[in-house]
């Protein structure tokens, strides 16, 4: 046991989470939410720093969203990807960044500890991102064809 690395050490502690509370494979999480890097982490409460670490990557995520719908101050290398975006990519986008500001409600109920709340929280995270991730992508999808596409000069709108 003693030459147990410490990601072996973290995979059979969530093992024994996730069979207590029905949790997503380690894989699957880790592949999504880079779990793994917990395992330097020294803790009593490994729910909650899994948790903890799912509900970061999703307000990351979020505020990405958000500045893409609401794009002030933001990178100049989004602005092509904005410019690009549809009505219907926007719409999309909408309904993502909705359910990912009720999971970050949720996130914020999550203030008194409760380890059967916190796996509630992970598994309602994870099966939400597999939904979010392939709009996400179909969005990106579009936004990449109409990346390269040229705005025919006569249709331009002068604003000065």
């Amino acid at each position: 046991m003693e030459n147990e690395s410490s990601l072996d050490k973290l995979k059979i502690d969530y093992s024994k989470l996730q069979k207590k509370y029905g949790l997503p494979e380690f894989d699957e999480l880790n592949r999504d939410f880079k779990i793994e890097k917990l395992s330097d982490v020294e803790t009593d409460f490994l729910v909650r720093e899994v948790r903890s670490f799912v509900g970061e990557s999703f307000e990351n995520f979020l505020r990405f969203v958000e500045a893409l719908l609401n794009p002030t101050n933001v990178p100049m290398f989004l602005f092509p990807v904005i410019k690009s975006l549809g009505v219907d990519e926007k719409e999309k986008l909408m309904e993502i960044h909705k359910k990912m500001a009720r999971l970050e409600v949720d996130a914020i109920k999550l203030i008194n500890y409760s380890e059967e709340k916190e796996a509630e929280f992970i598994k309602k995270a994870f099966k939400l991102w597999q939904t979010v991730k392939k709009d996400f992508i179909e969005v990106i999808e579009v936004v990449e064809k109409k990346w390269d596409v040229k705005t025919n000069p006569s249709t331009k709108n002068y604003f000065g």
